[in-house]
C-alpha cells in the first residue's frame, strides 16, 4: 500500500448509483458524507444531490466512475460549470483508463464491498486520502459579453430613435464593465462591435475565474451580460497528489535543469524546469513523487551530473546509442505539454527509457504472483540485477530453521531485515551526500546573497515598469474614450444646428412682419415636405422642422395611405395638403370629412431648399378654392345618393306591404 498523507480539510462526498440510469430512468444515489473523522448515510435523488452540493459546497465530489453523475461527455462539462467553485469531482479509480474500484481501495487499505453504500464510502475514504484524478473541464479564462437584451425592431416609436437607445444602453454597460475590471487590475482583452448609435456588443476576454471578476451576470431592459468560463478541447485530469511509486526519472541538466518523472506504464506523472535550484532541490523534489528504477538522459555518454543523481537514488542508468535527435524527441512528446525545451528532453529521455524496459517489465509483471509489490520487484531485477526468482524467494517470509545447519554458523537473515540493511546502506550514501551538498552549499552563499540582491533590485524596476505600462494603457484608453465622446457630441452638434437654420428660415416664412425678410419674399408661404403618405415619415417631418394646424403640406408620394395615417395627418390640422399620385378611397375620404383641402402638387409653383420649400400665396389658395367648389358639389352628390336611396327602399318596402 502507498502511504500517503490526508489532506482533507473538509467535508467529502462519496456518491455511487443506487438504483436506476442516469441515461434512462431518474436514478438515486448512496450518499456518503465523511468529514474526517465520522460518515453519515443518505440514498438521495439526483435533484437533491445537485441541491445539497450547492448548499454545503464540499470540498470534493468523489465516485469511481464520472459518469455516474452525467449520461454523456456535454452534460458532465455542465454538471462541471455548475458545480461551487471550492467543489472538485474526483474520479478515485484513475484517470482516461480507470481501474477497478476494489483493486484500487484494496492497494490503499480502504475497506470495500459491493454494495453502492460501501462503495460509496470508499470512494469518500481515498478521495480524502488524496487518491484520484480532478476532472476538469475549464480554464481560468472567462468571457464576460455585453449584449442587447431585445431585439431592435419596432419599440413602438421611431424605429430609428429605438435602436440608437438600445445601442448606447449597451455602449453604457461596456464602458462600466471596463471601470470595473480595470478598477480590479484584471488583465482582459476587449472586442467591440459599434452599431448604430453606440454598441451592439462587448466581449471581454478576461483572465480570471468567474468568481474573481466583480462583475454578475444578469438582464435588466435593453442590456444583456453573460459569464461564461473558457472550455477546455476535452476533459483534463489532474492527479489529487503525487504517487510515490516505481518510476522512470528523465534529467536534462545545464544552466536550467529540467527533471520528468514517468510511470513504469509510460505515463507522465509530473515535469519540472529550474534555473535556481542546486542538486539538493532536484534530488528533494524527486523523491517527493516516487522512487527512481531508472535515470535516463537523452544524450551519450550520460553527462556526470546525471550520473550523481543515478549513484544518488541506487538507480539503473540509461542513454541512447546515439544522442537524440530534436525531431525524434518532439515527436515521442508530442501528446505531453510542456513548458520549454529543457523539460521536453528531460521528458523525452525518461519516455525513451520506458520504451527501452517495457519488454522487461512485461516480463516481470507476468511472472509476479497475485498481491507482490510490482514496483519492489522491479527496481530490485533492473537497480539491483537480481533475478526474479530470487527477489520473489527473499520476499516470503521464512520463519523455520535448516535442521543440517549447525549452531556454529551465523544465523541467516530474514527478508525484512535485509531490507532494513539495503536501507540503512543507502541512508549512509545519501547522508554522505548531503555532506558535500552542505560543502557546496556553504561555498554558495556568498554568491547566492548577491545574486539575490541584484534579483530583488531587478523585481523592483520591473514592477516600477510594469505599473508605469499599466497606467500609461488605462489613460490611453481614456482618452480614446473621451475623443470618441467628443467626436459623437460634435456630430450631434452640427445636426442641431442645421435644425436651428432650418427652423429660423421657417419662422422668417411665417412672420412677414419680421424686419429681415427680404421683398422679394413676400407673398410666399412656406410649404412642410413630407416624403411618404406614412406615419414614420409624418412623425420624422414634424421632429425635423414641426407641423402646426394652419401649416401647407406637401406629400411628395400620397398613395398607399391607410385610415390611421390618415388620421394622423388630420390631427395635425394642415391648411391644404398637396399631393403627388393618387390617395387611397379611405385616406380621401378621412381628409373630406375633415374638411381639409386636398389638391394637386402641380397646379402650385413650388421651389425646395434642401428639405425646406416655399410657394406662391395665389397658387395656394387657388386649390383651396377649387376644392371648395370640388367639395360643394360631393357633398350635393352625397345628398342626392342619400334622396335615391332613401326612395328605393321606401318603395321596397310598399311593395312588401301589398
Amino acid at each position: 500500500m502507498s502511504t500517503r498523507t490526508s489532506a482533507l480539510d473538509a467535508v467529502v462526498y462519496g456518491v455511487d448509483v443506487q438504483s436506476g440510469d442516469v441515461r434512462g430512468d431518474a436514478p438515486s444515489y448512496a450518499l456518503v458524507r465523511y468529514d474526517g473523522e465520522g460518515v453519515t448515510r443518505d440514498v438521495v435523488s439526483h435533484r437533491k444531490l445537485r441541491r445539497l452540493i450547492d448548499d454545503e459546497e464540499p470540498a470534493i465530489v468523489a465516485t469511481d466512475n464520472m459518469y455516474e453523475l452525467a449520461a454523456d461527455k456535454d452534460q458532465l462539462v455542465h454538471f462541471l460549470g455548475t458545480l461551487p467553485s471550492g467543489t472538485k469531482l474526483v474520479q478515485v479509480t484513475g484517470a482516461e483508463q480507470p481501474e477497478p474500484l476494489s483493486r484500487v481501495a484494496k492497494r490503499h487499505g480502504i475497506p470495500y464491498g459491493k454494495e453502492p453504500m460501501k462503495e460509496a464510502e470508499a470512494a469518500a475514504r481515498l478521495a480524502a486520502h488524496n487518491v484520484g484524478h480532478e476532472v476538469s473541464a475549464f480554464t481560468d479564462t472567462t468571457t464576460v459579453k455585453v449584449s442587447r437584451g431585445r431585439s431592435t425592431g419596432s419599440g413602438g416609436w421611431s424605429e430609428d430613435r429605438f435602436t440608437r437607445r438600445i445601442h448606447g444602453s449597451v455602449k453604457k454597460r461596456a464602458r462600466e464593465v471596463e471601470s470595473e475590471l480595470e478598477t480590479a487590475n484584471l488583465e482582459y482583452d476587449v472586442d467591440i462591435r459599434e452599431a448604430y448609435g453606440g454598441y451592439a456588443n462587448a466581449v471581454f476576454t478576461v483572465e480570471a475565474r468567474p468568481e474573481d471578476i466583480p462583475v454578475s451576470r444578469n438582464r435588466s431592459g435593453d442590456v444583456r451580460v453573460e459569464i461564461e468560463r473558457e472550455r477546455r478541447d476535452g476533459i483534463e485530469f489532474r492527479p489529487l497528489a503525487k504517487r510515490h511509486d516505481h518510476v522512470v526519472v528523465g534529467i536534462d541538466p545545464g544552466t536550467t535543469t529540467a527533471v520528468a518523472i514517468v510511470s513504469l506504464e509510460g505515463e507522465v506523472l509530473d515535469v519540472w524546469s529550474s534555473r535556481l535550484s542546486d542538486t539538493a532541490d532536484v534530488i528533494e523534489w524527486i523523491v517527493e513523487r516516487g522512487r527512481p528504477i531508472v535515470v535516463a538522459a537523452d544524450v551519450t555518454p550520460m553527462p556526470e551530473t546525471v550520473e550523481k543523481f543515478r549513484r544518488s537514488f541506487d538507480a539503473a542508468g540509461w542513454t541512447p546509442a546515439r544522442d537524440l535527435p530534436i525531431d525524434e524527441k518532439q515527436h515521442r512528446t508530442r501528446d505531453h505539454p510542456y513548458d520549454d525545451d529543457h523539460q521536453r528532453d528531460a521528458m523525452a529521455a525518461a519516455l525513451y527509457a520506458v520504451d527501452a524496459h517495457e519488454d522487461q517489465f512485461d516480463r516481470i509483471a507476468a511472472k509476479l504472483p497475485p498481491g507482490v509489490d510490482r514496483g519492489e520487484v522491479t527496481a530490485r531485477v533492473v537497480a539491483g540485477g537480481e533475478s526474479v526468482e530470487a527477489v520473489l524467494t527473499d520476499l516470503e517470509d521464512d520463519d523455520g530453521t535448516d535442521e543440517e545447519e549447525t549452531e556454529h554458523e551465523p544465523r541467516e537473515l530474514t527478508a525484512e531485515e535485509r531490507r532494513i540493511k539495503d536501507l540503512e546502506r543507502q541512508v549512509e550514501r545519501l547522508q554522505s551526500h548531503v555532506e558535500t551538498l552542505n560543502e557546496r552549499l556553504e561555498e554558495r552563499d556568498g554568491r547566492i546573497a548577491d545574486l539575490e540582491s541584484e534579483l530583488e533590485s531587478a523585481r523592483r524596476q520591473e514592477r516600477k515598469e510594469v505599473r508605469r505600462d499599466r497606467e500609461v494603457t488605462r489613460y490611453r484608453r481614456k482618452a480614446e474614450r473621451l475623443e470618441y465622446e467628443r467626436d459623437e457630441a460634435r456630430k450631434e452638434v452640427e445636426a442641431l444646428e442645421k435644425k436651428v437654420e432650418r427652423m429660423k428660415a421657417l419662422w422668417k416664412l411665417d412672420h412677414s412682419n419680421f424686419s429681415d425678410v427680404s421683398a422679394k419674399k413676400e407673398g410666399l408661404v412656406p410649404v412642410k415636405v413630407i416624403e411618404k403618405f406614412t406615419k414614420g415619415a409624418i412623425r420624422e417631418a414634424d421632429e425635423q422642422y414641426g407641423i402646426a394646424a394652419g401649416d401647407v403640406v406637401y406629400l411628395r408620394d400620397a398613395s398607399g395611405a391607410g385610415r390611421s395615417t390618415a388620421e394622423l395627418l388630420a390631427g395635425f390640422e394642415p391648411r391644404v395638403v398637396l399631393k403627388d399620385g393618387g390617395l387611397s378611397e379611405i385616406a380621401d375620404e378621412i381628409l373630406f370629412d375633415e374638411e381639409i383641402p386636398v389638391g394637386p402638387a402641380d397646379d402650385v409653383a413650388m421651389q425646395e431648399v434642401d428639405e425646406l420649400a416655399v410657394a406662391r400665396e395665389d397658387d395656394v389658395e387657388a386649390v383651396i378654392d377649387d376644392w371648395h367648389e370640388r367639395a360643394q358639389k360631393r357633398k350635393l352628390d352625397r345628398k342626392a345618393a342619400m334622396v335615391d336611396q332613401l326612395i328605393s327602399e321606401h318603395r321596397a318596402g310598399n311593395n312588401e306591404v301589398t
